[in-house]
């Protein structure tokens, strides 16, 4: 009962009460970045919801667009400016996706949403994280997030497929905020963000 009709309800009521707490941070965060992106603020990319269905993530811009000479994009961690590298220590380049709740195409808690090109690499048992809407967090996140490997994150977000319950919902909630308080698990040692998914090989 709680899968199929209070989990979007519980998204919803508390998205709502988040976004009306949160507006005076995310109204700072958006000056900040307005100025230090040259005018471009949000990030905007296309992502596979539940059942693979694509829709557009919107998340603060963290880094650049800083090019090489042959006009190809830098490494990530010379794009990563320093304003956005406290957006995404404080984990608060994910706030906008509460407007991604609100249109349906996520849910608070949940495993999350990557790239589409990861599609057909996922086995059978991996599939199934898309049984369910993508969250701003799930149990993988509080789990290790970006320092365990991708098999471990696809089988903790299998498992909160195979276990989604109101009570575990708010044990992730309440991991996330003390993560999130903590600063820990954002990225693997030396990267600015985790690396790329190539498949079971």
């Amino acid at each position: 009962m709680y899968k199929v009709f209070f989990k979007s309800l519980f998204d919803f009521t508390l998205t709502l009460i988040g976004i009306l707490l949160l507006s005076p941070l995310f109204v700072i965060v958006l000056i900040y970045l307005f100025i230090y992106n040259n005018g471009f603020p949000f990030f905007f990319q296309k992502r596979p919801g539940m059942d693979g269905k694509i829709f557009k993530i919107i998340k603060f811009k963290t880094m650049n667009d800083k090019k090489d000479s042959d006009g190809n994009l830098l490494p990530d961690s010379m794009r990563l400016t320093k304003v956005g590298n406290f957006i995404r220590k404080t984990s608060l380049d994910e706030l906008p996706q509460l407007f991604n709740i609100l249109k349906g195409d996520m849910s608070l808690i949940g495993p999350r949403p990557l790239l589409p090109e990861y599609l057909s690499l996922y086995s059978k048992e991996q599939q199934k994280r898309h049984l369910v809407k993508p969250g701003i967090t799930g149990w993988a996140q509080v789990n290790g997030r970006n320092t365990i490997s991708w098999q471990q994150k696809f089988e903790l977000d299998v498992w909160y497929v195979n276990h989604v319950s109101f009570l575990l919902d708010i044990k992730i909630l309440y991991r996330t905020i003390l993560k999130v308080i903590h600063r820990s698990d954002i990225n693997r040692s030396g990267e600015a963000t985790t690396t790329r998914f190539k498949g079971n090989s």
